[in-house]
C-alpha cells in the first residue's frame, strides 16, 4: 500500500510538472494583445490551465510576470474572501471570463467587475473586483520583474524572426514587381496596347521606393501610436515565427530522447501549434458542479487534445496580365 501511494504521489507530481511544461510552450504560442485595466494600458498574454495560469504585462518601459499554481490559487482566494467558498477551478475559470473579454479589445461580460492597478518599486499589482455566485470577489495579480530571459524568449527573440521574416518577405516582394516589369516590357515590345491608360505604371526602382518610403510612409507608421496597438496580422506572424521555433525545440528533444537507440526514420508528432491568433483560445471552462470541464482556455489545449500542425500557404492565383 506504500509503495502504491508513493507512486501515485510521484505520478501526481509528473502529471502537474507536464501540465506546467505544456502551459509554458502555450503561453509563448500566444500572441501579444492591447488590455486596459483602468486607465493602464498593456500588452498582455495570459494562459490558465486547471493546475494555474501564467500572466505577462508590458507598456513597453517594463515587463512583469507571474506564475501560480492551484496551492497559491486557494490560499489568495481564502486571504482575499473570506465569505467565499468554492473550488480553486471555478476562481479560475471566473478570472479567465473576466480578462478573455478585455484581451479581445472589449468589455467584460460581468458589467460588476472593475480593474486597478498599483505599482510599488519593482511590483505590479492589478486589483479585480467583481461578483461570483452572487457574493463579492475579489483577486489580486502580484506582477514582479520579468527575468531577462522572459523577455528576451517572448519579446526580444520573437521580434528579431519578425523583422527576419518581414525582410525576406520585402525582398521577394521586389524580386516578383521585377519580373512583372519584365513581363510588361515584353507584351510592349510585342506590340500589344494597354486598354487603359490610368492603369499604366513606372517601372518600380527599389531605391526610389525605399527613399519615399523612408521618408514619407516611415514617420506616418511611427506617429500612429505609442507602439501599443499589435495588429492581427503582427499577431500571426509573431504566432508563426514562435511555431517554427517551438517546432524545432520539439524536434531536437526527440532526437535527444532517441538517445543511443539504432538509427530509424521517425517522424516528430506535431503539437498542434496553429500558426494563427485566431486559433488560440481564451479561459478555462468549469463545469457547475465545480470540475474542470473542457471550455475555450486562455491558452491552448492539452498536448493530448491537439490536432496535427497545419500551417498551410495560401495558393497563388494565376494573375491577370494587364494587356488583354
Amino acid at each position: 500500500p506504500d509503495r502504491g501511494r508513493e507512486r501515485g504521489r510521484k505520478e501526481a507530481r509528473a502529471h502537474r510538472m507536464q501540465e506546467l511544461a505544456d502551459m509554458d510552450i502555450d503561453l509563448l504560442l500566444q500572441p501579444w494583445r492591447s488590455i486596459t485595466f483602468g486607465s493602464s494600458k498593456f500588452l498582455a498574454k495570459v494562459c490558465f490551465s486547471n493546475v494555474g495560469y501564467v500572466l505577462l504585462l508590458s507598456d513597453l518601459s517594463g515587463v512583469w510576470h507571474e506564475e501560480v499554481d492551484a496551492c497559491i490559487v486557494q490560499a489568495r482566494s481564502k486571504e482575499l474572501n473570506k465569505r467565499l467558498k468554492a473550488p480553486v477551478c471555478s476562481f479560475l475559470k471566473h478570472l479567465s471570463e473576466l480578462l478573455q473579454p478585455l484581451l479581445l479589445g472589449g468589455q467584460t461580460d460581468h458589467g460588476s467587475a472593475s480593474f486597478s492597478c498599483q505599482r510599488n518599486d519593482s511590483k505590479l499589482i492589478i486589483h479585480v473586483k467583481s461578483e461570483l455566485s452572487g457574493l463579492p470577489f475579489y483577486w489580486d495579480f502580484h506582477c514582479g520583474e520579468a527575468s531577462g530571459s522572459l523577455v528576451s524568449r517572448h519579446l526580444l527573440q520573437p521580434l528579431m524572426g519578425m523583422c527576419l521574416a518581414l525582410e525576406r518577405q520585402s525582398n521577394e516582394l521586389v524580386t516578383l514587381l521585377q519580373q512583372k516589369d519584365l513581363e510588361i516590357q515584353d507584351y510592349r515590345e510585342s506590340g500589344v496596347m494597354l486598354s487603359r491608360g490610368r492603369l499604366e505604371t513606372e517601372v518600380f526602382d527599389e531605391k526610389c521606393f525605399l527613399e519615399r518610403f523612408l521618408c514619407k510612409s516611415l514617420p506616418e507608421a511611427c506617429s500612429g501610436g505609442n507602439g501599443m496597438a499589435f495588429t492581427g496580422s503582427l499577431q500571426h506572424l509573431y504566432t508563426a515565427v514562435l511555431s517554427q521555433e517551438v517546432k524545432q525545440q520539439l524536434a531536437g528533444d526527440e532526437k535527444r530522447r532517441a538517445g543511443f537507440s539504432a538509427p530509424q526514420e521517425t517522424c516528430v508528432e506535431e503539437k498542434g501549434l496553429q500558426a494563427s491568433s485566431d486559433a488560440l483560445p481564451l479561459a478555462l471552462a468549469v463545469q457547475d458542479s465545480g470540475e474542470a470541464a473542457s471550455i475555450p482556455p486562455v491558452c491552448v489545449p492539452s498536448k493530448s487534445q491537439k490536432a496535427p500542425l497545419g500551417i498551410s500557404k495560401a495558393k497563388r492565383k494565376k494573375a491577370k496580365g494587364l494587356f488583354s
